[in-house]
């Protein structure tokens, strides 16, 4: 495959990591509004587990395979191309039903710890999906061992499709069939496992006819497979720990909240629901932190080769762009959703609960983009065992942080929690890069950024508190937003250009604005 070739392929995996990860953050939107709160509090505290379940299940695969196989055809050994596929495919679905087994096993404990048995059915269904998805993975893995990244782009798209639509499609027959939202809930996860499975259909069908196929092997053994193992894990291990810290951090909430309110004061049977209100908080977020968990995905490889070649000035450059990239669209993003919390719960969740728990979540938004970067440049220096550690550092604080928090503030402690911990998680981040690569932490433009947002934050934020948005419909909610969020944008980008941090070039370079400008 040509440089150009491999170059665009990666840009459509990046696109297509971009669209999947906007439609699995949104959607919670939609869901809330045709199911509640409680159906969105059973489903923000269970998927969680799963995803914690499935990043150590898959999340190393697709790295660790395609670079063994791409380390096979650099030195013409394609025997062990088919040795790596075949051992990936037993672990896969060794991983996939041992996790499947324990989830099972312990469903109803596991239920009861995050919120009581009305979340087991959901537990159940979601964790099916680990019988498909490891499998999944190792075709995954396989296309991009050979420089082409497109199966899996497509195969991401197609997953995330079916997914949300079928949450969305059996949430509204379940609701308007008069189910209980236990069983609501339940259903809602059918979505995830159908995703994996028309996802892996494509790929085996994909496989089947690509000139790539494998042809079966004759002398494979138990000796083979384990040497194979051992390789495939030492690879894929760290990679998997250094990817879960959001969905690590999440599963702490799911556990921790529960047992924070509860010990608060609040009733049992309202666990579900409140989670549900913090579960619009995480909505937001997923929302505003899109850019930087889709930037990850290039970035690891790209730091790990200008490494290798001793490209250090280049290395730092990366770093210091991408740092950029993200203050750049982070700060207003948080200031933003701080700004407008008011109208936005109301046109988006169909009323203002909460309020305070989504101004303080979507704040934290630009310490968790931050985070999430500094975590994937810490992979991509190799230092990936140093990020797992400092990820559990993280684990640590949040459960003590939780449960000392809610007891002061019930639901908002929860949400201060989150902020607490992704700041302390991207100073400790920030060090460790600094120490192996100095590079401009803090600059002027970086001040300027966080000034411009303020401000844009604070003229745009200021009317909400003189409406009594009680008294308005959503529509309007939604229509004072939308204005807003345009005004605001312009006059972010405007005192930008003033203080000469961008220039007409970037401006030109920006949708919709760049096109009036030429």
């Amino acid at each position: 495959m040509s440089k150009s070739t491999f170059v665009k392929s990666t840009l459509i995996l990046s696109l297509a990591t971009l669209l999947s990860k906007i439609l699995g953050s949104i959607f919670r939107i939609p869901l809330q509004n045709i199911a509640g709160d409680e159906v969105l509090g059973i489903f923000s505290l269970v998927y969680p587990v799963y995803m914690v379940a499935l990043i150590l299940s898959v999340a190393g695969i697709p790295i660790a395979i395609s670079k063994l196989i791409a380390e096979a055809r650099s030195n013409d050994e394609h025997a062990n191309i088919k040795e790596i596929y075949i051992t990936a495919s037993i672990l896969a679905i060794l991983f996939g039903i041992i996790s499947f087994s324990l989830i099972y096993s312990f469903s109803s404990s596991i239920a009861a710890a995050l919120g009581g048995p009305g979340t087991r059915l959901a537990l159940i269904v979601v964790a099916a999906t680990l019988l498909v998805a490891p499998y999944m993975a190792v075709y995954r893995g396989f296309f991009q061992g050979f420089e082409d990244m497109r199966p899996t782009a497509i195969s991401q798209v197609i997953e995330q499709f079916i997914r949300v639509g079928l949450i969305l499609l059996v949430a509204y027959y379940l609701v308007s069939k008069g189910f209980s939202n236990n069983v609501v809930a339940g259903g809602v996860m059918i979505g995830s496992v159908a995703g994996a499975l028309v996802s892996l259909l494509y790929l085996r069908l994909k496989y089947n006819r690509s000139p790539l196929k494998l042809s079966p092997v004759d002398n494979f053994s138990y000796q083979r497979f384990i040497i194979w193992s051992k390789k495939i894990l030492k690879v894929s291990v760290p990679i998997a720990i250094g990817t879960i810290t959001m969905a690590l951090l999440n599963f702490v909430d799911s556990f921790t909240i529960p047992y924070g309110l509860e010990s608060a004061g609040f009733e049992t049977s309202n666990i579900n629901y409140l989670y549900g209100i913090y579960g619009r908080g995480l909505s937001l977020v997923q929302i505003a932190t899109v850019l930087a968990t889709s930037i990850v995905l290039p970035l690891i490889p790209l730091i790990t080769t200008k490494l290798t070649e001793r490209k250090y000035s280049e290395t730092q450059e990366v770093i210091e762009k991408t740092h950029r990239i993200t203050h750049l669209t982070s700060w207003p993003a948080a200031m933003g959703l701080l700004a407008l919390t008011l109208p936005l719960n109301l046109a988006l969740f169909t009323n203002q609960e909460g309020s305070l728990t989504l101004a303080i979540l979507g704040f934290s938004s630009v310490f968790t983009s931050l985070t999430v970067l500094g975590t994937g440049i810490l992979q991509g220096m190799n230092l990936a065992n140093k990020a797992a550690i400092i990820i559990v550092v993280g684990v640590v604080l949040k459960t003590f942080f939780n449960i000392y928090l809610i007891n002061l503030f019930g639901l908002n402690g929860a949400a201060l929690s989150t902020l607490f911990v992704y700041i302390i998680l991207f100073c400790i981040n920030s060090f460790y890069i600094y120490k192996q690569m100095p590079y401009k932490i803090i600059n002027s433009d970086m001040f300027k950024m966080v000034f411009s947002s303020l401000t844009m934050g604070t003229i745009i934020g200021i009317p909400t508190l003189f409406f009594s948005f009680e008294n308005w419909t959503r529509i309007q909610a939604m229509s004072y937003a939308l204005i807003a969020v345009l005004f605001g944008i312009g006059l972010y980008f405007l005192q930008l250009y003033l203080m000469k941090v961008i220039d007409k070039t970037t401006i030109k370079s920006l949708p919709i604005v760049g096109k009036r400008m030429k």
